[in-house]
């Protein structure tokens, strides 16, 4: 049977197929410490798992709105409202299946054959593939980690053409746990106010997880407002992976043509986890900090060890729950059966001979790099790291 190009061309999603491999090891009795996950550990909090069943009890099972519920909505405007200071209105808003659905209708309701999307890198693995899901061509920008993995205002205006329709920007990154600051975004505004054509995607759905103090936002710069479409949702701040549900705060002729979008091909979001995600917003917000500060003190234990292993290069990262070090001091070297040229080979080796799960750099556009996620316990990230240096030990 023939496929589409549209589908042949994409590839699978890099960490879903290392959480395959790892999950087929596991199956066969091996055990496996799985750093390739991007999602909290935590359960849901109570409070939340309370309101979804009670939208159950209530019999909020049937459709809603395209765009969420109005309550949903209202509650996110004042939620953008009192933490990020950016004015919205609900006809603004549109709740999809998690914010990687809201990315994909962003770009497809942006993004014709021949545009070009500037994507940062490391990127989040998706990102190329939903540019090229809407016809679109990904214009990497690289990023290393000399440079905090952040682009700079140069680097920006040397990628943008008259073909530039859409700069994805995801502070705190994924997967390198690199955060803008309010500085840093405003000399990139400065650049993207002299070439009008250009909307800004800023994925934002690792906010809460910040370990500077401050979260900042493109669209809070002057006049970025109007040309930003802010990804959001509710999977990482509040232990929601599997409630799917994201959300974009856009201009609203954008915000409607997503929601037209969406009236094709999924309609709405499911409705139970609407009303959880109501009562996340409107909630007591003691689970939140308290999450940050687990993902805080992880992220010192592992990039204390990581900075002990030999061959790494580490950069410390300030949001997000990952760590990203530079590997490629690696490569070349053999366990006297395999030999280490790419991270992926890399990832391979530390899954098949450590049993640890990572997800090589490759993926992200970064192939000096991998990727670990602390998003685990103590005792998981400890002999993760021990087993790490071990099977490193055996590298000449």
């Amino acid at each position: 049977m023939l496929l589409s190009p549209r589908v042949t061309r994409l590839q699978p999603s890099a960490t879903l197929v290392m959480s395959q491999k790892s999950a087929e090891l596991k199956a066969q009795g091996i055990d496996i410490i799985n750093l390739s996950v991007g999602e909290p550990d935590f359960d849901t909090p109570e409070h939340i798992r309370a309101a979804a069943k009670q939208a159950i009890d209530d019999g909020q099972t049937r459709y809603t709105p395209v765009p969420g519920i109005p309550a949903l909505r209202k509650a996110i405007c004042t939620k953008l409202q009192k933490e990020n200071g950016l004015d919205y209105l609900p006809e603004q808003i549109i709740v999809s299946n998690g914010a990687k659905q809201s990315v994909c209708n962003t770009l497809l309701a942006l993004c014709d054959e021949g545009d070009e999307v500037i994507i940062p890198a490391p990127y989040w693995v998706s990102y190329p593939q939903m540019a090229l899901m809407a016809g679109a061509t990904p214009v990497i920008v690289e990023a290393g980690i000399e440079q905090g993995f952040k682009i700079t205002p140069e680097q920006l205006e040397a990628a943008i053409t008259t073909r530039s329709r859409v700069l994805i920007l995801c502070t705190p990154s994924n997967p390198t746990g690199a955060v803008y600051t309010a500085a840093e975004l405003e000399a990139l505004s400065a650049v993207l106010r002299r070439h009008t054509q250009v909307t800004v995607i800023a994925d934002e759905i690792y906010e809460h997880i910040n370990y500077t103090g401050q979260h900042a936002s493109i669209a809070a710069c002057p006049d970025m407002k109007e040309r930003t479409v802010i990804v959001n949702g509710v999977s990482k701040a509040y232990a929601m992976t599997g409630w799917r549900i994201g959300f974009i705060a856009a201009p609203t002729d954008i915000a409607k043509a997503t929601q037209k979008l969406q009236g094709q091909y999924t309609s709405n979001p499911c409705s139970v986890s609407q009303y959880a995600a109501l009562a996340a917003y409107e909630g007591a917000q003691d689970c939140v900090e308290e999450m940050r500060q687990a993902f805080a003190r992880r992220k010192e234990l592992i990039v204390g060890l990581a900075c002990e292993i030999p061959g790494f290069e580490v950069s410390d990262p300030d949001g997000a729950f990952y760590v990203f070090p530079k590997c490629s001091a690696l490569f070349g070297k053999t366990d006297g059966q395999r030999t280490i040229n790419t991270s992926t080979d890399f990832a391979l080796y530390l899954l098949e001979e450590a049993h640890v799960a990572t997800v090589g750099g490759d993926a992200f556009g970064s192939p000096d790099c991998f990727r670990m996620s602390y998003a685990t316990s103590d005792d998981n990230i400890r002999e993760a790291m021990r087993r790490i240096r071990e099977a490193l030990m055996r590298l000449r």
